[in-house]
């Protein structure tokens, strides 16, 4: 009988469905799914590296779609609270779906299936907490900003509102937390990262930090940019070819779902 397996991903969504696709076809049992974060994974068990393919993932996605707009949103959502062991309980979810069978160790209802739809509401009302609250301030540039630290990684969901309130401007929203951002240069969204090196080895920076007056790192962050030209910190798009392969099939109008 095949061992049961631990799959590991690149940490990404588009990771995350072509590691769905690859269990269903390969007719794997599944012990865990993984990021590649480097950790030691369980003793005496079988691991499973899986590459990113971006057409194995659309067909996930496309066919979750079929079955339900509302779940692929869920389950969308679900994953961008990047939730502790998330990846197996949504692949269960998945499973499911597509393969349903009442009362097997896959199932998944009352306590996990409300687990999933809770966090998908926590990322949405962060979303829309994000769209309604977060307040763009022009750079010395003329590029309008924002650096946010938010509990969820929402960046790819707030695109779309962003992209049509700030059309005809150059924007940035900036997630500190996690180290990546969305540019817009007036046609489409790119994801970015900034190099900001010389603004975090700054004395000031951390000065100004302890005693911040109740401010964040965020605010602060904000204050610095401002009085800087933000373009001629944004990492040429060749540096960025990490972030476009993780998120290109869904970054776009389609990730608010």
């Amino acid at each position: 009988m095949e061992n049961a397996k631990i799959l590991i991903y690149d940490g990404s969504f588009n990771g995350f469905l072509t590691t769905v696709f690859k269990v269903f076809n390969e007719k794997w049992i599944v012990l865990d799914i993984q990021k590649n974060n480097g950790k030691q994974r369980e003793l005496f068990s079988d691991t499973e590296t899986i590459t990113t393919e971006i057409a194995l993932a659309k067909r996930v996605w496309d066919g979750i779609e079929k079955k339900s707009h509302e779940t692929i949103k869920t389950i969308y959502f679900a994953y961008q609270s990047e939730s502790k062991g998330i990846e197996f309980l949504l692949f269960r979810y998945i499973k499911q779906l597509f393969f349903p069978t009442i009362g097997s160790p896959w199932s998944i209802e009352g306590e996990d299936l409300s687990k999933i739809k809770q966090l998908a509401k926590l990322v949405g009302s962060e979303k829309r907490h994000m769209e309604s609250f977060v307040n763009m301030y022009p750079s010395k540039d003329a590029v309008y900003f924002a650096v946010i630290a938010p509990d969820y990684d929402v960046l790819p969901l707030i695109s779309k509102y962003f992209k049509s309130k700030y059309r005809d401007q150059h924007w940035m929203v900036y997630d500190s937390k996690r180290g990546y951002g969305i540019y817009y240069e007036g046609y489409k969204v790119e994801l970015i990262s900034l190099d900001l090196g010389e603004y975090y080895k700054n004395s000031d920076f951390y000065s100004n930090l302890l005693k911040n007056d109740g401010r964040g790192v965020s605010d602060i962050s904000n204050s610095y940019l401002k009085n800087i030209e933000i373009q001629s910190h944004i990492l040429p798009k060749h540096s960025s070819t990490l972030f476009n392969k993780e998120y290109r099939s869904f970054f776009s109008e389609r990730t608010a779902v």
